[in-house]
């Protein structure tokens, strides 16, 4: 079993997931399209895109030949995005934006901090701009309006 095919597989199931998930959603047409439509639309690129990997993935490395050299990097990332989950309501996108982007940047990349605070300040406020004001998608705001 190569490495690709893994992914793929992985990525073909959760495509089925997701179409089996949108049948309780209306489908709509071409036209009116419900709010299944594009989940849908999606999930079948991603299994027709999972399933020709599946076929045509036979020079990846095999999946035994890997060695998880990188696994802090990865606990780390999985742990700000558990964080995210069960801040972001709680403290606002803003702050918990914040707080992950410069975590990762600062103590998973270990970079400076002028760059780590800039760049965490920078997409934080900016995408939550992007977002609310633009495009006014309700993002929460936290309980100090932040």
């Amino acid at each position: 079993m190569t490495t690709d095919r893994v992914s793929a597989s992985v990525l073909t199931l959760f495509a089925l997931l997701v179409i089996w998930e949108s049948r309780l959603l209306p489908l709509g047409s071409f036209r009116q399209p419900g709010p299944a439509y594009v989940p849908v639309l999606l999930a079948s690129l991603l299994l027709i895109f999972g399933v020709l990997l599946i076929l045509t993935a036979g020079r990846a490395p095999s999946l035994s030949s890997l060695r998880w050299t990188e696994w802090r990097h990865a606990l780390a990332i999985l742990a700000a995005c558990v964080f995210a989950v069960f801040a972001i309501e709680r403290v606002g996108y803003r702050l918990t934006m914040l707080l992950v982007l410069g975590f990762l940047v600062k103590f998973v990349e270990r970079r400076g901090w002028v760059l780590s605070l800039t760049f965490a300040f920078s997409l934080a406020f900016g995408s939550f701009f992007l977002f609310y004001t633009l495009l006014r998608v309700p993002l929460p705001q936290g309980p100090w309006g932040f």
